[in-house]
């Protein structure tokens, strides 16, 4: 069950503070004694709904975090100040150093939390550079009695799982000395949920397992190298229609490039993109060289690649193994030129499994190194949840998106692959990139571009049933954050009204979008790997997701940022762009009954859907299983945001903004 929450108060830049209380239950019985304070809000939600099946045995040793209050507030307004156009700071960022000297938590907050893990036999205790966190190790029987709580197994679930291992999380909300409590604003690497992926593939999710050899009776019809390139026939009516345009087999580097208006003037020369994984994919720069030259590329230059793994590396595998092949294809593709930097988080049950891992690589590019930053833009294809997380790790996230918009580094996020509002993307330093559905033509034109809300229906009794939401972009109105100063005037006041009886104007997502729809996404290429881990074969396949809506934005902002130097937190310039010059964005249009038909929705045979299907595009109603409330609309809408880059244009204005 979700917890109901209220809109956090915010400057025009939406800055909050999110405090710790200073009372509350202990984990041992009886209450906290009068030197104790309890961290609220500091329990996974999915302990309220899932069954505890076990305790975590004691010896299991993990590696946790204590992070760092800093001060929020100041920091909040040197980040607006450099951020907003017109200020007289505007982009002129600080140094990691300069920030953590001027807003992180102060050395003796930092030792205070070092000493009182060591009394309490914790190893293995450092600071990271930046004062964000102070990381230490113990047998999980130390950190029960340390922290006042029990780490207990629970059954997974649909909406919480550790992948590969079993989901784990602390019973009760994290108690610590009241000496250092007013000093931390959260714990990780407690519970080990999996974040949310957001990468997307065509198939029917009413059919997970089904075979994919085609019966008799629904023939394969295969799929089209550009939209209404083959249709199928013979099927049941709809929109009028009994022939659909066919499913894409994926959308080549060239056709992306030519939708957006990539020009070799604009290829990220000279600018450093970071991509957020956990885990590192085995041959990644091997899969670049081999994508590149099947699809005709300029050769990748291995000096502008390099990966940067955390804690143990790849150890414990690679989950984000499709991701990281999905964004660094993606983003190569509209800024070859760049400098890729892709950050591995550890992927071990170790503590670090789970969203302590992201934020350590997030971390990891904010804390630099020879006085700056790892890059100026970093693509994070990946979700922590809806906004019922717990407030300390929304503390987290919002402190250090504020840190990236001081240091002047973009940061991305994908806003998920279904109706409804997720978080980190809804933070206000955040940018939230939703996805399209878009159509190309045979020669390369632009047909449609829609907002990115798929339906899905199978045949019965001869006729199409609508199943629910096969996927969609994430937007809408957040329940957590009030509306930024840099969105008023641009996001209509409908799209901005939070659910329920809070009153006032809110956050609203995405902010720009992408190419998503996995219907018809991009084609992305992968080594396959003998048991000897030499590469045995190549083969690609169609993927798409808000993670490839938010490397290609990543990347197009990579070629703004040549020769102009970092633009940081780019939100403000985003929407005063879309009040002074809103044709350096493609507007996605909606799809309404005046569309040509066989733009509404394509087929999709047995072979690649699991079961004959019908994919329709930006279905959009309250009878659609998931379906929240977004709309694609003209100007500023739910689904895609502002709108997508348009080349050049988008480009040159951001540039000059």
């Amino acid at each position: 069950m979700k917890r109901a929450r209220s809109v956090i108060a915010a400057t025009a830049m939406a800055a909050a503070v999110i405090t710790v209380a200073a009372t509350g239950s202990a984990a041992q019985p009886g209450p906290p004694g009068p030197a104790e304070a309890t961290l609220a809000d500091s329990v996974a939600p999915f302990t309220a709904a899932s069954q505890a099946i076990g305790a975590v045995p004691a010896a299991s040793r993990l590696t946790i975090q204590f992070w760092l209050a800093p001060q929020a507030a100041a920091a909040a307004s040197l980040a607006n100040a450099v951020s907003t156009p017109g200020r007289p700071q505007f982009r002129h960022f600080l140094s990691p150093a300069a920030y953590t000297a001027r807003f992180s938590a102060t050395p003796a907050k930092a030792a205070a939390v070092e000493t009182w893990l060591k009394s309490r036999d914790f190893s293995g205790i450092t600071t990271d550079p930046g004062r964000d966190y102070v990381r230490a190790t113990a047998p999980v029987s130390v950190i029960d009695t340390a922290l006042k709580v029990r780490l207990q197994y629970y059954r997974a679930t649909a909406g919480a799982t550790a992948g590969r291992y079993p989901l784990r999380a602390n019973d009760r909300p994290v108690s610590l000395p009241a000496s250092i409590a007013a000093s931390v604003i959260g714990v990780t690497g407690l519970d080990n949920a999996a974040p949310a992926m957001t990468f997307a593939k065509p198939v029917n999710p009413a059919t997970p397992g089904k075979s994919k050899t085609p019966k008799a009776s629904q023939p394969s019809f295969g799929c089209s190298q550009w939209y209404g390139q083959h249709f199928a026939a013979h099927l049941p009516s709809q929109f009028g229609l009994t022939k659909l345009p066919t499913i894409l087999c994926g959308y080549t580097p060239q056709q992306i490039r030519r939708a957006y208006g990539y020009s070799s003037a604009s290829e990220g020369n000279g600018v450093t993109l970071a991509l957020v994984e956990v885990g590192l994919a085995p041959g990644m720069d091997q899969t670049l060289q081999t994508y590149a030259k099947v699809h005709h590329l300029q050769a990748p230059s291995p000096g502008r690649y390099s990966e940067l793994p955390l804690g143990r590396g790849t150890a414990c595998g690679d989950p984000f193994n499709t991701e990281e092949q999905l964004d660094v294809e993606s983003s190569y593709t509209m800024a070859p030129m760049a400098h890729q930097l892709v950050v591995g988080g550890d992927s071990c049950n170790n503590g670090d499994f789970g969203l302590q891992a992201l934020y350590d690589a997030d971390l990891a590019v904010l804390d630099g190194a020879h006085g700056r930053p790892l890059a100026s833009i970093v693509s994070n294809s990946w979700e922590g949840g809806d906004e019922t997380i717990p407030a300390n790790e929304l503390a987290i996230e919002h402190d250090y998106l504020i840190k990236a918009a001081a240091e002047g580094v973009t940061m991305l996020f994908a806003t998920g692959d279904s109706s409804g509002v997720a978080v980190p993307s809804s933070d206000p330093y955040a940018t939230a990139v939703g996805a399209t559905t878009l159509a190309i033509g045979h020669s390369d034109q632009r047909l449609f571009e829609t907002g990115w809300s798929t339906g899905i229906s199978q045949v019965s009794n001869g006729k199409w049933a609508l199943q629910g939401e096969q996927s969609a972009s994430g937007g809408g109105a957040s329940l957590l954050w009030t509306q930024p100063g840099y969105a008023r005037g641009v996001v209509p006041d409908p799209m901005a009204v939070a659910a329920g009886d809070r009153g006032g104007l809110v956050r609203t997502v995405p902010d720009v979008s992408a190419v998503g729809d996995p219907f018809t996404g991009m084609i992305v290429g992968m080594l396959s790997f003998n048991g000897q881990g030499k590469v045995s074969g190549y083969f690609e396949q169609p993927i798409g997701g808000t993670s490839l809506a938010v490397p290609l934005v990543g990347a197009i902002v990579a070629d703004a940022e040549q020769g102009a130097g970092a633009f940081g937190f780019i939100n403000p310039a985003l929407y005063r762009l879309a009040r002074l010059a809103p044709a350096v964005f493609h507007d996605a249009e909606p799809l309404t009954g005046r569309s040509p038909a066989d733009y509404r929705g394509i087929a999709c045979d047995e072979a690649t859907c699991g079961v004959l299907s019908l994919a329709t595009f930006d279905d959009q109603s309250w009878d659609m299983t998931g379906y929240t409330g977004q709309v694609t609309a003209p100007g500023y809408d739910t689904m895609t945001g502002i709108g997508t880059p348009n080349g050049q244009a988008f480009i040159d204005a951001l540039r000059r903004p």
